[in-house]
C-alpha cells in the first residue's frame, strides 16, 4: 500500500495497493469540491484488487484524511454510502 493522496488537479483521491499478482494497482474516488466539503461521486478499484478489501482500506484512508484535514465528506456513490453506514466511527467526517 502506498500513501493516500489528493490529486486536486483531477479532483480525485488515490491510493495504490499490491494486488494478488504482485503488481501495483489503484483505488480512486472522484469528487466535487464545495468549500471544505468533498462530494464523493464515484469510487473504483482496479479489477485486480476487487474482492480483496482494498476499496474498504482506501475508504478508511479517505475518512482519516478528511478528519486530519478538517474536511467533510458527502458520499453519493453507492459504495461510499454503504461503507459509511458500516463504519459509524467516521460519522464525524460526514457533511
Amino acid at each position: 500500500m502506498t500513501d493516500f493522496s489528493d490529486n486536486t488537479a483531477e479532483q480525485r483521491f488515490e491510493q495504490d495497493f499490491e494486488g494478488p499478482d504482485g503488481g501495483t494497482h489503484s483505488v480512486w474516488a472522484d469528487y466535487a469540491a464545495h468549500g471544505e466539503t468533498r462530494t464523493i461521486l464515484h469510487v473504483e478499484a482496479d479489477a485486480a484488487l476487487r474482492g480483496g478489501g482494498a476499496a474498504s482500506r482506501f475508504m478508511q484512508s479517505l475518512a482519516e484524511h478528511a478528519r486530519a484535514e478538517g474536511l467533510k465528506l458527502a458520499p453519493r456513490c453507492g459504495y461510499a454510502v454503504a461503507w459509511h453506514k458500516r463504519h459509524k466511527d467516521f460519522d464525524d467526517v460526514l457533511a
